[in-house]
């Protein structure tokens, strides 16, 4: 009786590679192996599984219908042996493997990468993996194990641990408050030159505010607008415009008058959160990660 061969974990994992770069060649240099050894290994996995998982040409490759479901199986698959290895493993302390992390472009270069780079001295078992993505991530479809990132967490299934804390302010240069005035309150502020940054999902029009009677929203409007803080507070610096910016990113000028807040009572929260999957959340790798992410930012001193 001829029997069918079952898929091996290696090749389910390459098979998550190449989806995840959509390209053989690029998952062969992440991986280390030949593209030949992939396209070969690809090759039994669909014999395996009996259903073609890419459609192959030479510009591109994407999933058929039966690889997007043949995905997120492999993913889980590759996630729970994962998950069954540090539940038997008696060096929880010291975890092993990939971690794969996103996070919004200003935040991830400026504050996260440093704390990885600690993180991975202090690991160095672990494999780290991080994407800076402006724009909403699907942690589940799309294999991230952490994301972090700054504001409020909505969707379900997630489990969210708050990092470190910090909040958003108003802030101009002062040449830009000779030239224009000090708003006074926010209904001013849509007279002003505001310079909002567009970050993910967010509304970048619409500053929501906390304030002395709760929340606020003004909508505001400028000649400029980014998608970058590191641009965003460059212009404020430049005397272009009204930002609302991170302190964390804005202190040092703030101390040293290159910028000045504005309407000092009304701020945006803006905490740091770790959000992974709800079934991840006993993960050694995660569980490691997010306890030396909150104790590197409470000892950079890093919030309001």
């Amino acid at each position: 009786m001829n029997t069918i061969p079952l898929p091996q974990l290696d090749d389910l994992r390459l098979f998550c590679g190449v989806a995840r770069h959509s390209s053989f060649a690029m998952a062969a240099r992440t991986l280390g192996v030949s593209k030949a050894l992939i396209s070969k290994r690809i090759g039994l996995l669909e014999a395996a599984l009996q259903v073609r998982l890419f459609h192959r040409t030479t510009r591109s490759v994407t999933l058929t219908p039966q690889g997007e479901l043949a995905l997120s199986w492999a993913r889980r698959i590759a996630e729970d042996v994962d998950l069954l290895g540090e539940a038997l493993s008696q060096e929880r302390a010291a975890p092993a493997g990939l971690l794969r992390l996103c996070s919004s472009t200003g935040f991830g270069s400026r504050h996260l990468a440093p704390a990885l780079s600690a993180l991975a001295q202090a690991h160095p078992q672990m494999q780290i993996e991080l994407e800076l993505l402006d724009r909403p991530v699907d942690l589940i479809e799309e294999g991230f194990q952490l994301d972090l990132r700054l504001g409020h967490v909505h969707e379900g299934h997630v489990t969210a641990r708050r990092v470190a804390r910090n909040r958003r302010v108003l802030c101009a240069s002062p040449a830009y408050l000779a030239r224009h005035g000090i708003p006074h309150t926010l209904d001013e502020l849509p007279g002003h030159r505001c310079i909002p940054i567009r970050e993910r999902d967010q509304d970048f029009a619409r500053w929501d505010l906390v304030g002395p009677e709760g929340a606020a929203s003004v909508r505001v409007s400028g000649p400029l607008s980014a998608n970058h803080g590191g641009v965003v507070r460059q212009w404020a610096l430049d005397g272009h415009g009204i930002i609302l910016r991170s302190t964390w990113d804005v202190q040092d000028d703030l101390a040293a008058g290159r910028l000045v807040q504005l309407l000092p009572a009304y701020h945006q929260p803006a905490d740091v959160w770790a959000v992974c999957p709800s079934r991840l959340s006993a993960s050694a790798r995660v569980r490691v990660c997010v306890e030396f992410l909150q104790d590197w930012f409470s000892r950079a001193g890093l919030g309001p």
